[in-house]
């Protein structure tokens, strides 16, 4: 057994000595505690972006200008230059605001999203605009579109289903060749406001700070390429990640 001895209050001790045993026993304990809490609150942050996305998704638009300090949609928009051909697929398309942006801008948008509410929603807008955009009820993971089907996938703000390797490989698939993925991954507020401050930390505390997985090996292996940008916006800063489909041959 390693580390049977351990230096405690200047004296060495057993491992099998009580105090040590205690203190073992006793840090374990602490560590469970923390995992569980960890879990928790894991499922309470869930939880409350569910009911955000469904439940209440008709204050979505409202909270989102909130937090951002009115940036939300100078964000979203910040992906547009980089998307590349006619036809997109908007995944998880929310309240609709960026198939507007998308068909103000002549591209020609499809729509993607799991939640009945936020449908209900974008249709009624695109309605109220006399605008007429496919839209689908679906999975990222389970994209109901025939391979090479758009020239470019956008996804703003998504949660942790954009990284599941189900969703990318369903990029990959229903990109064409030379296609682009250009998802907004996050931002930053960068005045040095109580305001800012504020919401700066509750963006940590909600895991939405927290560090960008390393994806390009796994998007690599499925031919595509990848780089990550950031772009400033009146006080704030966008992170983009573009990811490209590799031309065959």
């Amino acid at each position: 057994m390693a580390n049977l001895d351990r230096l405690h209050d200047g004296r060495m001790l057993n491992a099998n000595d009580p105090d040590v045993l205690r203190d073992t026993l006793a840090e374990r304990q602490r560590s469970e505690d923390r995992n569980v809490f960890r879990a928790a609150w894991v499922w309470l942050i869930r939880f409350a972006f569910w009911v955000l996305y469904n439940p209440l998704a008709w204050a979505y638009d409202g909270v989102s200008q909130a937090v951002s300090l009115g940036h939300w949609r100078d964000w979203q928009r910040m992906a547009l230059p980089e998307l590349r051909g006619a036809q997109v697929l908007e995944l998880a398309f929310g309240t609709g605001n960026v198939l507007l942006d998308l068909h103000k801008a002549r591209y020609r948008p499809v729509g993607l999203d799991l939640s009945s509410a936020m449908t209900r929603i974008t249709r009624r807008k695109l309605r109220g605009h006399g605008i007429a955009i496919p839209l689908v009820r679906g999975r990222a993971q389970r994209l109901p579109f025939a391979p090479s089907s758009f020239d470019s996938v956008l996804c703003t703000f998504p949660t942790e289903f954009i990284v599941a390797p189900d969703t990318l490989s369903e990029i990959a698939r229903v990109l064409r060749p030379a296609g682009r993925a250009v998802i907004v991954v996050m931002t930053r507020l960068l005045e040095n406001s109580l305001w800012c401050r504020v919401l700066e930390w509750l963006y940590q505390i909600t895991g939405q700070r927290g560090p960008v997985p390393d994806l390009e090996p796994q998007l690599a292996a499925l031919g595509l390429d990848y780089q990550a940008m950031w772009k400033a916006v009146d006080g704030s800063a966008v992170l983009l990640a573009v990811i490209e489909r590799q031309v065959d041959g």
